[in-house]
């Protein structure tokens, strides 16, 4: 890299607080530095480039067609600059781990288990973040992902923890009455089924059973949608992995089962080095998976 090609870092800095915070001021109050330091810093580059960068709109900054190319670029540099600064902190044994799952998975199948890390290990302390929002791993500063899918996220490293295919699930009392029926004579049972997930509808009707035929309740969550079905209002497509303890416990039967496939929860690292922590946490994950 030839140094004399790149501008002071000090400028691109001002110029990148200013871009992204639409403000002098701003940008000033974020570096800690005087609202005079950030206008020279980014009427120095101007100069430079000889082209205007930023221009005033109203009671803050707008940026020409250069500044925008130029905040671009600027942006992801000082990001990639940032997430390598934070590869190599996540190394340090006393950081927390930050692991992200879906709240689904983190209720029926993590909670339940994760007690026994917390006894082996009690040194290493873990952050769970559930949620739905699909997460950028580098932006989020998250160390471990458990997605739900095929396993292919280029980019990734990918390794199955358990598989989980679908399986049809009802409490005892509902499903008692639907042993040994096909999926098309279970159309004329209660089913319940979250709002917004399409995925277990679609294979429903692939292997027969006719939704247009069926009473549907639809709830927010599939926690929601898990008591439910515990509770005997209708039957339920899950993943095996999430209701194994309640099919241990025979709080819900199965009533039919996809064949074994890719489909299955993975753990999704960043292509970083691991610290002993990770390397610690995720071993006892694939222990308690068995």
């Amino acid at each position: 890299m030839d140094w004399r090609d790149i501008p002071s870092l000090a400028a691109l800095k001002a110029f990148e607080a200013t871009a992204r915070l639409s403000s002098f001021s701003a940008a000033a109050r974020e570096l800690n530095v005087t609202h005079a330091a950030i206008s020279q810093h980014v009427r120095a580059l101007e100069a430079e480039f000889g082209c205007e960068l930023v221009f005033r709109q109203g009671a803050g900054m707008g940026l020409t067609d250069a500044g925008r190319s130029l905040a671009l670029s600027v942006g992801e540099g000082f990001a990639t600059i940032a997430s390598g600064v934070r590869d190599i902190r996540a190394l340090r044994h006393d950081r927390p781990l930050i692991v992200g799952m879906t709240p689904t998975f983190a209720e029926n199948w993590l909670m339940p288990r994760i007690g026994g890390f917390w006894t082996q290990h009690p040194d290493i302390e873990v952050t769970l973040q559930p949620s739905f929002a699909v997460v950028d791993m580098r932006r989020d500063g998250l160390d471990l992902t458990i997605r739900y899918g095929h396993g292919i996220w280029p980019g990734l490293d990918v390794e199955l923890l358990v598989n989980a295919n679908y399986v049809v699930v009802g409490a005892p009392e509902l499903a008692a009455t639907a042993v040994g029926a096909s999926m098309r004579d279970l159309s004329s049972f209660p089913w319940v089924f979250e709002t917004n997930r399409l995925e277990q509808r679609v294979w429903a009707q692939e292997v027969g059973l006719d939704l247009s035929a069926t009473s549907v309740s639809n709830v927010p969550t599939n926690s929601l949608v898990l008591s439910a079905a515990r509770a005997g209002v209708g039957l339920s497509i899950q993943a095996r992995a999430l209701v194994e303890g309640d099919l241990a416990k025979g709080n819900l039967m199965c009533l039919h089962e996809a064949p074994l496939s890719s489909l299955g929860y993975y753990l999704v690292t960043r292509r970083v080095p691991r610290s002993d922590a990770l390397k610690t946490f995720i071993r006892w994950l694939k222990t308690a998976a068995g």
